[in-house]
């Protein structure tokens, strides 16, 4: 039967859910929360800054009112749809907070939840609202019938009452797992008696007699504000291995480099080119008023050069649509640039560059590299991509073989400017050299198109008057 007071609390405490951040995203790592219970909150204020597989964004709450619950603490991974916060709309009404679902009394054999679905070996069920920390005041003792039905929750299987089951998160039990730990020995320094990965390590690394004599004080339990998970393992001496969590960007560059490099045949063809006078032209570009306020370097007139490329040679900017079994020839240029950041490897591309004249092309440039340094990247900005480009030459390599961005037919990659003897106009002499690398998608691009591409490039690398005469 439904009472007035839950009809009223249902009104006055909104929730918050995860939303789709951008295409079709699953889910989310919160990296910070800007807020916490008790703080005040207006309608689009940021509350959180979330990561995607993408990119990092932050999040405004859409409603005004005092933010009553963190669902989640920071670090956690969450799916698309899960509450996140809980908001009182209308603070100082006198209605009772809605509360926490209490833990079942204890019970000889609790029962399993109904409808449980499959898991995922190492990785266990999400957790959803339907399963809270304790108010404060409630102590850090957990219950013994408590422990079972969390047991269930994660996939572990009905556990005896009588037994007292170690409190840990499915990938630290795997982990436990693979180091041969039984967890019943490893004494837990998380919040409320839960064993971490920290703790997993320390358990597997030899620890002098003395040091085991210790006794490891109880950890007092916060659970309004749900406190940062467990921070990877710190490199123990003498450790052999250290295990790193694959989620977030990381994640979404090994799925989308596999998918790439077992769907579309690559080819790389490689060309040495002579771009002395190309940084001839960088120099006196960086002295021009109408690049003032723009930042001038090889990577721009490669850019443009690419650009040109791609207008004589329109059919290496296609698509390949494995679902209708057609090739898609685009009459636009979202032009990729390859960006590593702290949180790894990303492709935002500047849209349209191919109506870009220098000096937009330089300011998009920019303004692309300083925000995926910021970290601040939307998904839509890596959304579209055509063709890409990536400068290993920073990192003083000569080449690569670059891997497609999925579903993109090219990508230039662009080595080192060095100083070397090259013959010019029958004599030995220095010149500033450069090895390009263009690997294409072979089911798009024959041999020929692809060979006539990268030599267009390299042609205007070492005569940048063909930006003019070709364009």
């Amino acid at each position: 039967m439904t009472t007035m007071t839950d009809t009223s609390n249902a009104a006055r405490f909104r929730e918050f859910k995860m939303p789709d951040v951008g295409e079709g995203l699953t889910e989310a790592e919160i990296l910070k929360w800007y807020v916490q219970p008790g703080d005040t909150v207006t309608d689009g204020q940021v509350v959180c800054e979330v990561e995607t597989a993408k990119a990092a964004v932050e999040l405004p709450i859409p409603f005004d009112g005092v933010v009553h619950e963190l669902r989640f603490p920071e670090g956690t991974t969450v799916d698309v749809g899960q509450v996140i916060i809980a908001v009182d709309v209308a603070p100082g009404s006198g209605d009772a907070a809605p509360a926490a679902v209490p833990a079942p009394a204890a019970e000889p054999e609790p029962e399993a939840p109904k409808g449980r679905q499959p898991v995922l070996v190492g990785y266990g069920v999400a957790e959803t609202s339907t399963k809270r920390r304790a108010r404060k005041g409630t102590g850090a003792a957990v219950p013994a019938a408590a422990a079972a039905v969390q047991g269930e929750l994660n996939g572990h299987g009905p556990v005896a009452v009588q037994r007292s089951r170690p409190l840990a998160k499915p990938p630290v039990r795997k982990l436990a797992k693979d180091l041969g730990i039984d967890l019943a020995t490893v004494v837990p320094t998380g919040e409320g008696g839960i064993i971490t990965r920290a703790d997993v390590h320390a358990a597997a690394t030899p620890v002098p007699a003395q040091a085991q004599a210790q006794a490891v004080a109880p950890v007092e339990a916060e659970p309004t504000v749900p406190s940062a998970p467990e921070a990877p393992a710190p490199v123990v001496a003498g450790a052999r291995e250290t295990r790193v969590p694959v989620k977030g960007v990381r994640k979404a560059i090994a799925q989308a480099m596999v998918d790439s490099a077992f769907t579309a045949p690559h080819v790389t063809e490689f060309v040495t080119v002579d771009v002395t006078r190309t940084m001839k032209l960088v120099a006196e570009l960086k002295e021009d008023k109408e690049m003032a306020g723009v930042r001038v370097n090889p990577l721009l007139i490669i850019a443009k050069a690419l650009l040109v490329a791609i207008r004589r040679n329109p059919d290496v900017n296609s698509a390949w649509d494995e679902a209708n079994q057609e090739i898609v020839r685009k009459h636009y240029v979202n032009l990729g640039i390859a960006a590593a950041t702290p949180r790894g490897l990303i492709v935002p591309n500047i849209k349209d560059a191919h109506d870009k004249t220098l000096p937009e092309l330089a300011a998009a440039l920019g303004e692309l590299v300083s925000t995926a340094r910021e970290g601040r990247t939307s998904p839509a900005a890596m959304a579209g991509g055509t063709v890409t480009i990536t400068n290993v030459g920073v990192f003083g390599v000569d080449t690569g073989t670059p891997i497609l961005n999925p579903g993109e037919s090219a990508i230039l990659a662009v080595g080192a400017i060095k100083l070397q003897p090259w013959v010019h106009k029958g004599k030995v002499k220095p010149r500033q050299v450069t090895t390009l690398a263009l690997s294409f998608d072979h089911r798009l691009v024959d041999g020929e198109l692809g060979s006539k591409v990268l030599a267009d490039v390299a042609a205007i690398l070492e005569q940048p008057k063909r930006l003019i005469t070709w364009a």
